[in-house]
């Protein structure tokens, strides 16, 4: 079932559809539907469903019976084109535990409202700040693009299969106001990303070896009266929106510099 563990807890799944706070008609996409267990509660709400399901057997399960509102997509999720949608969107799932993380980085830059089942270690992840052991590029990225929150902690005797850890429901909204204005969003995210692609390397050396130009990266720091041994754990949103403003003062156009 390619790493997929089936949500089989009734309250739960209520608490799920509550949190979606579904209209009429609207349109939600779920990924990973599996034996349609969440699927019939979206449909039950009033919604219109695109279920993304990469595993056939599945998806013929499903198929079976003719199911209004119902659109079943066999595709890989990660390569799915959320941005082409033609009309506003959330997304409503049990995310499948293998390709939880690369899905959320393409799922929070689309920018829809989501509620997500997840591996309750990504969950702490994605609601760490500066000084917790989990705070990490994944922090980052759901920060500066959504309120995000921890709805609820879920054991792993609530799905079938049992996991082997326990899982938590999050919440993304997208934020009222911006969390921090930065000019290159882009740059921006290719430089969290390069930060924390070496945790263990000062953040200089780390974004060095992703591409960026030593010389601005020690200018840009210096302004900013950085150290230059400092790693990116120790640094808030707000000085990473920082540190991209002024590297983008320094190369007028960065993105040529990281194709």
């Amino acid at each position: 079932m390619l790493g997929q563990h089936f949500l089989i807890d009734g309250n739960i799944r209520e608490k799920i559809l509550d949190a979606a706070e579904i209209r009429d008609g609207e349109c939600i996409v779920e990924i990973g539907p599996g034996t349609g267990y969440l699927t019939a509660g979206l449909l039950g709400r009033g919604a219109r469903v695109i279920a993304i399901e990469i595993d056939r057997r599945l998806v013929e399960g499903l198929a079976r019976a003719v199911i209004p509102n119902l659109t079943l997509v066999c595709a890989d999720a990660l390569r799915y084109p959320y941005r082409n949608l033609s009309t506003p969107y959330k997304v409503v799932a049990n995310l499948p535990y293998n390709i939880s993380t690369p899905l959320l980085f393409l799922l929070i830059e689309a920018g829809p409202k989501m509620v997500l089942m997840l591996q309750k270690e990504v969950a702490l992840r994605l609601s760490a700040h500066v000084g917790d052991a989990n705070y990490g590029a994944l922090s980052l990225v759901a920060q500066f693009y959504t309120d995000v929150r921890i709805l609820c902690s879920v054991s792993r005797n609530c799905f079938r299969p049992r996991p082997k850890v326990d899982s938590a429901v999050v919440v993304f909204d997208p934020p009222r106001h911006p969390r921090q204005r930065v000019r290159h969003p882009a740059y921006f995210l290719k430089l969290v990303k390069g930060a924390f692609a070496h945790r263990r390397k000062q953040m200089l050396n780390s974004l060095s070896d992703a591409g960026f130009p030593r010389r601005n990266m020690e200018e840009a720091m210096h302004r900013m009266g950085l150290s230059s041994t400092v790693r990116g754990e120790t640094l808030s949103l707000a000085s990473f929106a920082e540190l991209s403003n002024i590297l983008s003062d320094i190369h007028a156009d960065p993105l040529d510099e990281h194709p």
